[in-house]
């Protein structure tokens, strides 16, 4: 099969050939359709994470069909459609799993970071961390709800029950999550770069009540913020923003250092929290949710082989909504 394997940090993916997985007892073996690209796996990629397996396939937003099933798995068949996500195994014992929070499993392995991912053609995943999908939309379409829009929504659920709702860094995460929230009733204030029109007006167009650069303050006071981008700098300037009460939460699995700030600015029962992956729970959550409120994915797809090119365009802020690999087609003799 091909692949794109990150061999070292700091440098290109490489696209190679590597011999199709055999799944083992618990797992599926998966053809993959489509695969998101994640700011995570930028950081994967700088060497922004500890710990990665190295070398490795990234991807954690696979949106993929079921071509064989190990031993002891039961509940899928061949062919059915199938999501995996950033969790990709706990160990299910320690105090966190056992308490509903296994996202900080300390045991706990990622899809595309200590697992290989969807920069593939085929990839192998526990068939207890993956999420049925539905036939349809578009698996490009998909493809960005199994990272984007589940921290998105674990995010939103965080933050309590904001009327108005500030959102810093209008990316994958961000123009998913303003359709729920609207959708929801919730007023949504979208912050980008200054003077980064072009988002501002994507932002609108999604139902942002008002959108604006960073360096500018909201009419009204937030009764809480998300802050999707990995800008430390960011945090102090949406607290000041927030009434009282409100809370910000930090989405990223990794953001640049907090300046300090006063006091002052936290008083008022003003809280800072951080989002840490996510669970299964969430995950069937959400896509019941979807369920309900379809939610319309904007994506720029790219060829499997191309990767390198969509993680610069991420890198630099030059797309609107998602960056998804498109596998082409593989053959049944494969």
């Amino acid at each position: 099969m091909r692949a794109m394997v990150l061999e070292q940090a700091g440098h290109p993916l490489r696209l190679t050939e590597l011999p199709q997985p055999i799944p083992r007892p618990g797992q599926l073996l998966l053809t993959v359709e489509a695969c998101g690209v994640c700011r995570t796996d930028l950081h994967l990629c700088d060497g922004e994470l500890p710990d990665p397996l190295l070398p490795v396939v990234p991807g954690h937003e696979i949106v993929a069909r079921v071509a064989a099933l190990g031993p002891d798995v039961r509940g899928w068949r061949l062919g059915q459609r199938v999501g995996v996500p950033w969790l990709g195994w706990t160990c299910g014992q320690c105090r966190f799993c056992t308490s509903g929070r296994e996202n900080l499993c300390d045991r706990a392995r990622f899809t595309g970071y200590q697992l290989n991912g969807g920069y593939a053609e085929y990839t192998l995943a526990d068939a207890r961390y993956c999420l049925a999908l539905p036939e349809a939309p578009a698996a490009e379409h998909l493809a960005p709800l199994l990272c984007a829009g589940l921290i998105g929504y674990r995010a939103l659920r965080l933050a309590g029950d904001p009327q108005r709702l500030g959102v810093y860094g209008f990316g994958a995460a961000a123009h998913l999550i303003t359709q729920l929230a609207r959708a929801q009733g919730r007023e949504v204030f979208a912050f980008t770069r200054p003077g980064d029109g072009a988002s501002q007006a994507f932002a609108r167009s999604l139902g942002a009540h008002w959108a604006g650069g960073t360096d500018e303050a909201p009419a009204q006071p937030l009764d809480a913020a998300l802050i999707f981008a990995p800008a430390g700098p960011l945090v102090p300037i949406a607290l000041r923003h927030l009434d009282k009460g409100g809370c910000v939460v930090c989405a990223g699995i990794h953001m640049s250092d907090i300046p300090g700030f006063p006091y002052a600015w936290l008083w008022g029962e003003r809280s800072i929290r951080s989002v840490a992956n996510l669970t299964r729970a969430d995950g069937l959550a959400f896509f019941e949710a979807i369920r309900q409120v379809p939610l319309g994915a904007e994506v720029t797809v790219f060829a499997l082989e191309q990767a390198n090119e969509a993680l610069e365009q991420l890198r630099r802020g030059a797309l609107q909504g998602a960056a998804v690999l498109r596998m082409a087609p593989v053959s049944q003799e494969a």
